[in-house]
C-alpha cells in the first residue's frame, strides 16, 4: 500500500459536536459599500485588513468603506475585500472562543475556508485571491457571458435546458444553491436564449449582476493560469473538516490544487454540502462574512438547523455570547455526569 494513502484524510466527513458551529463564507456578488466598517477597531480585524493591504497592494479597509459600488464590484476588487472581512470576522471569532466545526464557503468563499481552516496562512490565501481575481477577470472580458438564476428548478430539468439552448455556445449549470434554485452560466445569447424557455415554460429567473459566466468553461483560461500559479503553493491538513465545492466532500491537502483548479470551471454543489454536513451532526450554521445570502439558502435547504450571520458589530457580539453560553450549558452537563458517576 502507498504510505501517502495511509495518511491520507478520509473523504467523509467526521461526525460533528451538536451546536458547534459550521462557518460559511459569502461568496462574490455579496459586497456592498459601507460593509464591515463597524468593526474596523477589532483588533483581529484590523490587523487581518492591515495584511490584506500589504499582500493585495491597496488600502482594503479604505475599499470597502469608500469606493463607489462600480468599483467595489469590480472582479479584481470584490473578491478581496469580501475574503479578507469573511477571514477578519473568523480570526475575530477565534479569539472570542468560537471555533468553528466544520468550514464551507461559497465560490470565493472557498479561499476563506483555506485560511479558517489553516490549510493556508492568512497571507498566502490572500495572494491566492490576488492571482484568482485578476485571472478571472481577464477571462471574463476575453470571454463575455452571463449568469441567471432559475427557480422552481430541479437538476435533470435544468440540464436539458442546457443542452437544448446552448445551440453550440456555452451553458451550464454553474451553482446548485438550494432546492429549486440553480443558477445557469454561460454566453450571453445562450442565457438569453435559456431564460426565454424558462419564462415560456411558466416559470421565473433572476439575470446576476456579475461580471462574466463563473463556474463555466468560460473560464478555462483562468482554470490554467491558477494550476500554474498553484504549484508552487504548499497547503496544510485542514484542522477542522473543509467541505469543498466541487464534490461536497472535505479536501485534503493532497487534493487541494487539482479541486482549486476545478473549482473555476466546475458547478458550486452548495446545497448537497449543506445537506453533507447537516447529516454528520450540524445543527447550527453561521455565515460569516457579508449579505446574508447563504443565511438565507440554508433555511431552505434545511429548516432545522439553526442559523447566524456574523457581519457586524452587534451580530458579532450576540453570537459570540450565545455560543459562551451554549458552552457553559455543555460543560455543567459534564459536570453533572462526571458527579453522577
Amino acid at each position: 500500500m502507498n504510505p501517502a494513502a495511509e495518511t491520507r484524510p478520509s473523504s467523509e466527513l467526521p461526525s460533528l459536536v451538536p451546536g458547534a458551529p459550521v462557518f460559511l463564507f459569502s461568496g462574490q456578488g455579496a459586497q456592498k459599500p459601507g460593509m464591515g466598517a463597524d468593526l474596523f477597531d477589532v483588533k483581529e480585524v484590523a490587523e487581518t485588513l492591515a495584511c490584506a493591504s500589504d499582500v493585495f497592494g491597496f488600502d482594503v479597509a479604505g475599499l470597502m468603506a469608500n469606493a463607489a459600488p462600480e468599483r467595489l464590484d469590480d472582479t479584481r476588487y470584490a473578491q478581496p475585500a469580501l475574503c479578507a472581512l469573511s477571514v477578519a470576522l473568523a480570526r475575530a471569532l477565534a479569539a472570542r472562543g468560537v471555533e468553528p466545526a466544520a468550514v464551507l464557503g461559497f465560490s470565493l468563499g472557498q479561499a476563506s475556508a483555506l485560511a479558517a481552516s489553516g490549510m493556508l496562512s492568512c497571507e498566502a490565501t490572500f495572494a491566492f485571491v490576488k492571482e484568482r481575481s485578476r485571472l478571472m477577470a481577464e477571462a471574463a472580458a476575453a470571454h463575455p457571458g452571463a449568469m441567471s438564476a432559475l427557480l422552481k428548478a430541479d437538476e435533470a430539468g435544468v440540464q436539458a435546458l442546457c443542452d437544448e439552448c446552448a445551440q453550440g455556445d456555452v451553458l451550464v449549470p454553474a451553482n446548485f444553491n438550494c432546492p429549486g434554485q440553480i443558477v445557469i452560466a454561460g454566453t450571453s445569447a445562450a442565457v438569453e436564449r435559456a431564460e426565454a424557455a424558462w419564462a415560456a415554460s411558466g416559470k421565473r429567473f433572476s439575470r446576476l449582476a456579475t461580471s462574466g459566466a463563473f463556474h463555466s468553461p468560460l473560464m478555462a483560461e483562468a482554470a490554467e493560469g491558477l494550476a500554474a500559479y498553484l504549484k508552487d503553493v504548499a497547503f496544510e491538513e485542514a484542522r477542522v473538516p473543509l467541505v469543498c465545492n466541487v464534490d461536497a466532500r472535505p479536501l485534503a491537502a493532497a487534493d487541494a490544487r487539482d479541486h482549486l483548479v476545478r473549482h473555476l470551471t466546475s458547478p458550486v454543489r452548495f446545497e448537497q454540502s449543506v445537506q453533507a454536513l447537516a447529516a454528520a451532526g450540524a445543527d447550527t450554521f453561521a455565515e460569516v462574512g457579508f449579505g446574508g445570502v447563504l443565511f438565507g439558502l440554508v433555511k431552505r435547504i434545511d429548516r432545522g438547523v439553526g442559523r447566524a450571520c456574523v457581519q457586524d458589530r452587534e451580530s458579532l457580539e450576540a453570537f459570540c455570547g450565545a455560543q459562551a453560553s451554549r458552552r457553559e450549558a455543555a460543560s455543567s452537563v459534564t459536570r453533572s455526569e462526571q458527579e453522577l458517576s
